[in-house]
């Protein structure tokens, strides 16, 4: 006769499986955010400054202190400035998902990721509002023109703030989670479209063709004569690529989690907002001297 098994038993059985399959899942996501980053030969990186909550974007100021945007929601964001010495102050506080940030004119402007949210200017500890976007993150100042994205699902927009009369034209519309714009030194103006992992060109003629794709959540660019710089906003095994002038593609750091934007410093560094882990992070080319 068939041996059955008793009910109790089975019982053990099952919750011994879903107490294995718990422990696996915890395992695995504790694997993904505490492995370390890792850098490309040539490279090596440092953690400059921890507990930043949710770090965004980064100004470093000439005289050696760094200001980051903390990108948290519900007008519990901050942008914070962090003095050479290590102190901190919040320069603008009560912000909802602040990002974008961008130095012009004497000062700086920066955006807010909410909803019906203003991009402002903070000038001598006067912040002015300049206009009104939905959830606009990356933001590109050519003097002229001030650019705005708006990270939104198949309702992004490209907003063009005229600075000589205040007024506000739309670009492009109709993107599905827009991130990021720069004008890269060889003069094409490039944009993130994150869902579908790609680096476009703003053109006139509006047909925008694609730089890159088969990128993983590209989020912020930046360019300098190494080529074009991009991070991934992913949670989970994230990169910060480097495209050189003759289009090779090389990862320059791994296993980062969620990290935002990259700047260089007057030290010949960079500087990598890593939001997953709160911290941010300087990328050093192996045999520069630590400036630290």
């Amino acid at each position: 006769m068939p041996q059955t098994v008793k009910p109790h038993r089975a019982l053990r059985l099952t919750l011994w499986t879903l107490a294995l399959l718990c422990a696996a899942t915890l395992g695995f996501f504790a694997w993904q955010n505490f492995y370390p980053v890792r850098a490309a030969e040539q490279w090596r990186y440092q953690v400059l400054h921890r507990d930043v909550a949710k770090a965004a974007s980064l100004m470093p100021l000439d005289d050696g202190s760094l200001m980051v945007s903390q990108e948290l929601d519900d007008a519990k964001g901050s942008i914070l400035r962090i003095h050479p010495n290590g102190t901190r102050e919040v320069v603008v506080g009560n912000l909802s998902k602040p990002d974008g940030m961008f130095a012009t004119r004497g000062g700086w402007v920066f955006s807010q990721e909410a909803l019906d949210s203003p991009v402002s200017f903070l000038k001598d500890g006067v912040v002015t509002e300049l206009f009104r976007g939905q959830n606009v993150q990356g933001l590109w100042d050519d003097g002229k023109y001030l650019y705005a994205m708006e990270d939104r699902r198949d309702e992004g927009r490209v907003l063009r703030y005229r600075w000589s009369d205040q007024s506000l034209s739309v670009v492009r519309k109709g993107l599905d989670e827009g991130e990021s714009i720069i004008r890269c030194t060889d003069g094409r103006l490039l944009y993130t479209k994150k869902k579908e992992g790609m680096v476009r060109e703003l053109t006139e003629d509006g047909s925008d063709p694609v730089v890159l794709a088969k990128l993983n959540q590209p989020t912020f660019l930046m360019c300098d004569e190494r080529g074009l710089w991009i991070t991934e906003d992913a949670t989970h095994r994230a990169r910060l690529l480097l495209i050189d002038k003759q289009g090779h593609r090389q990862t320059i750091l791994s296993f980062l989690k969620a990290p935002q934007s990259i700047v260089p410093t007057a030290r010949g560094t960079y500087l990598v907002a890593e939001g997953g882990r709160n911290r941010v992070l300087e990328l050093l080319p192996a045999q520069h001297e630590n400036p630290r």
